[in-house]
């Protein structure tokens, strides 16, 4: 591995971070919150870690091999998570927070969790509700994935951050044949939805503050509101019809939304498997979801219930979390439904969470290609997805990919058990960090404050795990990984 490089690229990238700060800077000029001094302190200690960093190696120019990828990949969005986490700390108006609730909540933000420990957000500084906001989008596509269609102008290569940071089985599909062209497409397409939507939010009927923040969270599938009450405060079926829109734009593959756009044909969505098979399994969501809440007379007309589930069905399938309605409240067949729903999440190359729907996809195909088996035990069955044959090296990647996240899902939900947690709550708490989703069941339907700092901190590596989708952390754990 190269540690002149990897430093390089991480003082690069923690310069980019601190050019983050100038929003909420601004916000806090504009309403003269009193968060103006943390945000500025944060702002030029980054920007001084981030040259101290780069300026020793700024004339070293390598490429970036697999490994050292990985490796900033990880070193970078847990240094970003620490560093996230002291306005947080920082500010007073917040509690304060203690360390372990900072980091968490920084974290949450980052991997577009949504997940939080602060109650009270309807008072808090106008400044910190923004950067709350600003760190899911920034999580949603990858900060990284930006950095990449800059770092060929400051001489390194981006291919290797590029397949440790995106999400899908198949790490080598781009949309253009430069690396850094597909991740400025990528990045286009993200703030040009962001922008759609913000400006959707605000003719539905939020200010624009408001409209600005919630895009952030909607976009990048996050979930974090400015209100305790989240999309629920408005009590809008205007708001909750954008939420609905764009959650679902935002959980299909970018590149598909890429495609679309170039060709100008909508139709190129259907003849995507992945994305057939994502929007049947939310309309069966929601149906089962609407029946079951009006024939339980949860809701005394079926028009409530189809409003409340749809929009909680397509919020926790997609791993957004937003709320309109107290899901854990529901009868106790649905919460856990929209639970094991998250479990799927939404497309690959999407800011969904979840195991992606296109491994969902090819795990059925493969169990279907197992029973035929049985009856043609001699016929060879290639797996097959849109007519192309799937090599088995990617079949054997999502089996491997599958037969990981249970067994780290089993050994994490253990694990806070042995900490005092009660089933209920470690599943869907474990489920929540994993999937990215945020909201639970049990003590952590509202919040996480009530969690002991010990397993905040097993939660704060389970969000890490789902984000960055376990093996490029796991890898780090090999002995393969540093051995020369």
């Amino acid at each position: 591995m190269h540690s002149k490089i990897i430093v390089k690229v991480l003082g690069l990238l923690l310069m980019l971070f601190s050019l983050s700060l100038l929003p909420p800077i601004v916000i806090s000029l504009i309403y003269q919150d009193g968060a103006l001094r943390e945000f500025l302190q944060v702002l030029v200690g980054v920007l001084a870690l981030g040259l101290l960093l780069w300026y020793p190696a700024r004339n070293h120019k390598r490429d970036l091999k697999i490994r050292d990828g990985f490796l900033i990949v990880v070193m970078f969005w847990t240094v970003l998570g620490f560093v996230g986490a002291i306005p947080f700390y920082l500010l007073e108006e917040l509690g304060p927070l203690s360390l372990t609730d900072a980091i968490f909540e920084s974290f949450s933000g980052l991997t577009t969790t949504g997940a939080t420990v602060i109650t009270g957000l309807d008072n808090l500084p106008h400044a910190i509700l923004w950067y709350r906001q600003q760190l899911q989008w920034m999580g949603g596509m990858g900060i990284i994935v930006l950095a990449v269609a800059i770092l060929p102008m400051l001489g390194v290569g981006g291919m290797q951050l590029y397949r440790a940071e995106t999400p899908g089985p198949m790490k080598d599909s781009k949309i253009a044949p430069r690396i850094s062209e597909t991740a400025k497409a990528l990045w286009y397409i993200y703030a040009g939805l962001t922008l759609a939507c913000a400006g959707a939010y605000w003719l539905a009927g939020m200010n624009w503050f408001d409209a600005f923040s919630h895009s952030f969270s909607t976009v990048a599938i996050g979930g974090f509101s400015t209100h305790d009450a989240s999309i629920g405060y408005f009590d809008s079926i205007a708001i909750e019809s954008v939420a609905i829109f764009f959650m679902f734009l935002a959980g299909i593959n970018f590149a598909l939304h890429f495609s679309a756009l170039r060709q100008l044909n909508g139709f190129a969505y259907f003849r995507d498997p992945e994305f057939k098979t994502y929007l049947g399994i939310l309309i069966a969501g929601v149906l089962i979801a609407t029946l079951y809440l009006y024939y339980q007379q949860v809701y005394p007309t079926f028009e409530e219930a189809l409003r409340y589930g749809l929009f909680q069905t397509v919020s926790i399938a997609t791993t957004t979390g937003f709320a309109n309605a107290d899901f854990s409240a529901w009868p106790a067949f649905l919460p856990f439904m929209l639970i094991f729903m998250s479990f799927i999440g939404g497309c690959a190359g999407s800011t969904a969470g979840g195991m992606k729907m296109i491994r969902f996809v090819l795990l059925f195909k493969q169990g279907m290609r197992e029973i035929k088996g049985l009856l043609h035990p001699n016929a060879i069955l290639p797996v097959k997805l849109n007519g192309k044959t799937i090599p088995e090296k990617v079949m054997t990647a999502v089996w491997g990919f599958f037969a990981v996240y249970v067994f780290t899902f089993a050994v994490l939900m253990l694990t806070i058990m042995a900490l005092g947690v009660d089933e209920v709550t470690a599943f869907s708490s474990i489920a929540a960090m994993m999937n990215n989703l945020g909201p639970g069941l049990g003590e952590v339907s509202e919040n996480f404050q009530s969690m002991s700092d010990p397993v905040k901190w097993v939660l704060t590596f389970a969000m890490l795990l789902g984000r960055l989708e376990i093996f490029t952390l796991l890898v780090l754990f090999t002995a393969a990984f540093w051995r020369k």
